[in-house]
């Protein structure tokens, strides 16, 4: 647990809605398997169409998951009425993503009223053993729906 107060109650139900229902998200096909203030988890199962080569993850799938998860960490901190956006992250692959899923935990670093910085630790899992691949570094803006 970070120790994040969460500022709007409905954050878990509004980061899954928000985020599962966009175009990009829905085609990588991960869910939310954790979703707390500053923290959350997303799951992708293999798919051959997720991969460079039979059983390994693509690079590109592996960021964008890393990103989803850092910046969707933020997002559980805004208040009712607000949204985020990725401003920036950077992604270093650390161990080949070869393997059954991805798992990838999402936190946030340093909180902000406009800006918010987040980190991801992507992992993945072959016959039940966790091995992490990748670290990500993102900053999200925050914004008033208008």
């Amino acid at each position: 647990m970070t120790g994040f107060t969460a500022a709007n109650p409905d954050f878990a139900a509004l980061v899954r809605k928000s985020v599962l229902s966009m175009p990009f998200a829905k085609l990588l096909g991960f869910d939310y398997s954790r979703i707390e203030p500053g923290e959350t988890e997303i799951v992708l199962p293999y798919r051959d169409e997720l991969s460079f080569r039979p059983g390994f993850f693509a690079g590109a799938v592996v960021g964008s998951l890393a990103d989803f998860a850092a910046v969707s960490a933020t997002f559980t901190l805004v208040p009712a009425g607000w949204l985020v956006s990725t401003v920036d992250y950077d992604v270093k692959v650390v161990a080949p993503p070869a393997g059954e899923k991805l798992i990838a935990r999402g936190r946030v670093i340093k909180p902000g009223s406009t800006l918010l910085f987040g980190e991801a630790r992507v992992f993945v899992e072959k016959g039940g053993r966790e091995t992490l691949c990748a670290v990500c570094l993102a900053t999200a803006k925050a914004a008033e729906i208008r």
